[in-house]
């Protein structure tokens, strides 16, 4: 089993930067992907980002691709979101995921989530 913890969320103005944080903990195992998915009041959730742990490979949706950065501490098995140039449209519950495989952009291939933290950006 693996557990997930989301931290980090918050309201900020437009143009401003936060940054979330999961920490995994139980035995995490596989191939393990960490993804970030986000989902906003009466729409479908998301993919933002996910990042391969042992090579740090990384992939981004294209509405967040040059303004987020998906990062991982091997040492505390934790997974970071830093969000910069944010923009109203970017509000949303943010939820962690973890893949045993190669879970990619598909949500159903993640098999563990976190609680979920509230990202607001006012205009």
């Amino acid at each position: 089993q693996v557990q997930l913890v989301e931290s980090g969320g918050g309201l900020v103005q437009a143009g401003g930067s936060l940054s979330i944080s999961c920490a995994a903990s139980g035995r995490p195992f596989g191939v393990r992907t960490m993804g970030w998915f986000r989902q906003a009041p009466g729409k479908e959730r998301e993919f933002v980002a996910y990042i391969i742990w042992s090579t740090a490979y990384s992939l981004y949706a294209d509405s967040v691709k040059g303004r987020f950065t998906i990062s991982r501490d091997d040492a505390k098995n934790t997974v970071y979101l830093q969000m910069n140039s944010l923009k109203p449209e970017d509000t949303a519950v943010y939820y962690c995921a973890y893949s045993k495989t190669l879970g990619g952009t598909i949500p159903t291939r993640y098999e563990y989530w976190g609680q979920g933290t509230q990202v607001t950006v006012s205009s």
